[in-house]
């Protein structure tokens, strides 16, 4: 089922999401929220979503895609569900480049990100998952990450002057 993606300015977004419990894996509610999850983000041609922009409060992701409408020069992404994930910087490494979200329809801005992450966490069934990634796939899942813990791009964000609506900004993307 596609559901209502909560926008900047829910105080739902500005809360740090609860862990799944061992006993959440594996269930017909946790493969439920996942299923809305992926048709939610692909519905809106999405790239990553995380369960509290859906309005759960839980520390679950899911991301990927072969070819993105919103990051058409994005490298694919293998589709991923992780559940209570942890990032660690493989090294200090940062790079600003544009981000949008889907809890901020409409907006651009430069965000610094670590370039190369580790992220480790669960899959559906409870098993350990972890993975070395860099680029655009780092960015992806720092950006969800964030979402779990209350943070929405515009605070990392260095200079607001990068910041606004796509389409106003089109004309200045490549500066």
């Amino acid at each position: 089922m596609i559901r209502e993606i909560v926008r900047m300015g829910d105080p739902r977004l500005q809360q740090v999401a609860r862990e799944v419990e061992p006993e959440m894996f594996n269930t017909p509610e946790l493969d439920a929220l996942l299923q809305d999850m992926r048709e939610t983000m692909r519905a809106q041609s999405g790239v990553g979503i995380a369960a509290p922009q859906i309005g759960v409060p839980l520390r679950v992701l899911v991301f990927g895609a072969e070819q993105s409408e919103r990051y058409p020069e994005a490298p694919p992404i293998p589709y991923t569900e992780l559940i209570n994930p942890v990032l660690t910087p493989l090294d200090e490494t940062m790079e600003e480049a544009w981000e949008g979200c889907l809890s901020l329809p409409g907006l651009l801005g430069i965000v610094p990100r670590y370039t190369r992450m580790r992220y480790a966490g669960f899959d559906p069934q409870g098993r350990y998952v972890v993975r070395d990634v860099e680029g655009f796939h780092a960015r992806v899942v720092q950006h969800e990450c964030d979402h779990l813990d209350g943070v929405l791009y515009p605070t990392r964000m260095r200079d607001m002057s990068r910041f606004g609506f796509a389409d106003v900004l089109s004309p200045y993307l490549d500066s």
